[in-house]
C-alpha cells in the first residue's frame, strides 16, 4: 500500500471551515480554528472539533482505502460514497486503522468522518500502483475519473448547491447508524447538496459569533433547528429569547440575501411540552417563540425566511422514533430527512438552485 499523508493537497477537507494540520495529524474543525478563542465555551469547541458532515475526498482508482488515525470517543463507522451512495463501511479500531474495500475503476471518492468523537487523521493508504488525483470541489466533476496524467477527466459540470444546516445534537445526530446516514447528510445526498454540518450537541444557544460563521458560509439554503437547548438550558428567559431570535436570525440574512432559509422549531417531545425549562419556558412556549420570530421578520420584508414547525418533522405519534424521549434513532433520522429533504426541494425550485461550474 502507498500512504499518504494527512496534509498531502491531494486530499480535500470538505464540508471543514478550517483544518488543523501538526506533525504526525490532521484534524478538521467546523469553526474557525484560528479564532477559537473567540467561541467560549470548552463544549461547544469540542463539539466543533467533531466532524460531523466532514468529508475526505480524493480522485483515485484504488480498490482498497486504508488508514491510520488517532481517536477517541468514536462510536461510529466511517462511510465511503460514490456517485452519492454509500459504498462500504468500516469501523476505526481500537488501534486507529480502518480498511474499505470499494468499487473498481475511477472514482470520485468522499470518506464521510465520524459525527461524533474525537478523530485526527495521521494519513490514508491506497494500492500500490493505484493513481490519485485531487478531486473537484464539491463533486462538480461528477466522478468521471482522471486522465492519463492523473487530472480529472472532462470539463466541470455545475457545482453542487450549498446547504449549511445549524442546530443542537438533533442536527450533530451522534445516534445515527453511520455518518453519512446523519438526516443533514441523508439530505444533502439525496437533494444533490454540498454539506458544512453545524450542528452542535447540547451548544445551539444563538451565539452571535456563530451566527457570523453561519452568515459568512457561502450557502444555496440554511436550514436552523432552534429552541431545544435554550429549553434545556435555560439559556434565554421569556423576556430574551424573542429579541436573540431575531437577532440570530438578521445575522444570517446579512449574509444571504435572497437564500432561502428554512427555521425549525423544536421537535415534539412529550415530556417536555408542558414542563417549566430551567428560564421558566415550556417547550411549547420555546416552538411559539421560534414562530413569533420568522412571522415577524417575514412580516418586516423577508419572503425568503420560512418556518417548519418541528411537530411535522416528528411529532407525537413518531415517539417510538425517540430513542429516550428526546434524541432520534437510526430510523428517526431517516424519517426526519424524508420530510425536511421534501421542504429542502420546495425551496431550490425545479433546478435545484444549481450554480455554473467554472469551465
Amino acid at each position: 500500500m502507498r500512504e499518504i499523508q494527512a496534509d498531502d493537497d491531494v486530499l480535500a477537507w470538505e464540508g471543514a471551515l478550517s483544518v488543523e494540520h501538526m506533525p504526525g495529524w490532521s484534524r478538521p474543525w467546523r469553526l474557525p480554528h484560528d479564532r477559537i478563542t473567540l467561541f467560549p465555551g470548552g463544549d461547544l469547541r469540542g463539539r466543533a472539533a467533531m466532524p460531523a458532515g466532514v468529508r475526505l475526498v480524493l480522485g483515485t482508482d484504488t480498490r482498497v482505502l486504508a488508514g491510520q488515525a488517532a481517536v477517541q470517543g468514536v462510536e461510529v463507522p466511517l462511510d465511503a460514497v460514490v456517485d452519492d451512495a454509500i459504498v462500504a463501511s468500516a469501523p476505526v479500531g481500537p488501534d486507529g486503522r480502518f480498511v474499505l474495500d470499494l468499487p473498481t475503476g475511477d472514482k470520485r471518492l468522499e470518506l464521510w468522518l465520524p459525527q461524533f468523537g474525537t478523530f485526527r487523521l495521521v494519513s490514508v493508504a491506497v494500492e500500490d500502483g493505484a493513481r490519485v488525483w485531487a478531486a473537484s470541489p464539491g463533486g462538480s466533476d461528477g466522478g468521471r475519473g482522471s486522465d492519463g496524467a492523473g487530472r480529472p477527466a472532462g470539463a466541470r459540470g455545475p457545482a453542487r448547491p450549498r446547504l449549511v444546516t445549524y442546530g443542537s445534537s438533533l442536527t450533530q445526530c451522534r445516534q445515527a447508524a453511520s455518518p453519512a446516514r446523519t438526516w443533514p447528510a441523508l439530505v444533502a445526498r439525496e437533494v444533490g447538496l454540498d454539506l458544512t454540518c453545524l450542528g452542535f450537541a447540547g451548544e445551539a444557544h444563538l451565539d452571535p459569533m456563530v451566527a457570523r460563521v453561519v452568515r459568512d458560509r457561502p450557502a444555496d439554503v440554511v436550514v436552523a433547528c432552534l429552541g431545544i437547548n435554550v429549553y434545556g438550558a435555560g439559556s434565554f428567559s421569556e423576556r430574551s429569547l424573542l429579541p436573540a431570535l431575531l437577532g440570530f436570525l438578521s445575522t444570517v440574512r446579512d449574509g444571504h440575501p435572497g437564500v432561502p432559509v428554512l427555521v425549525i422549531s423544536p421537535l415534539a417531545s412529550p415530556r417536555r411540552e408542558d414542563r417549566l425549562g430551567r428560564a421558566g419556558l415550556t417547550l411549547a412556549q420555546v416552538r411559539e417563540q421560534v414562530a413569533d420570530a420568522v412571522a415577524l421578520l417575514a412580516a418586516d420584508g423577508d419572503p425568503d425566511l420560512h418556518l417548519l414547525d418541528g411537530r411535522t418533522v416528528l411529532g407525537p405519534e413518531h415517539a417510538h422514533l425517540l430513542g429516550d424521549g428526546l434524541h432520534p434513532g437510526p430510523d428517526g433520522y431517516a424519517h426526519m430527512a424524508s420530510v425536511i429533504g421534501q421542504a429542502v426541494r420546495e425551496l431550490l425550485g425545479p433546478d435545484g438552485g444549481a450554480r455554473p461550474g467554472p469551465a
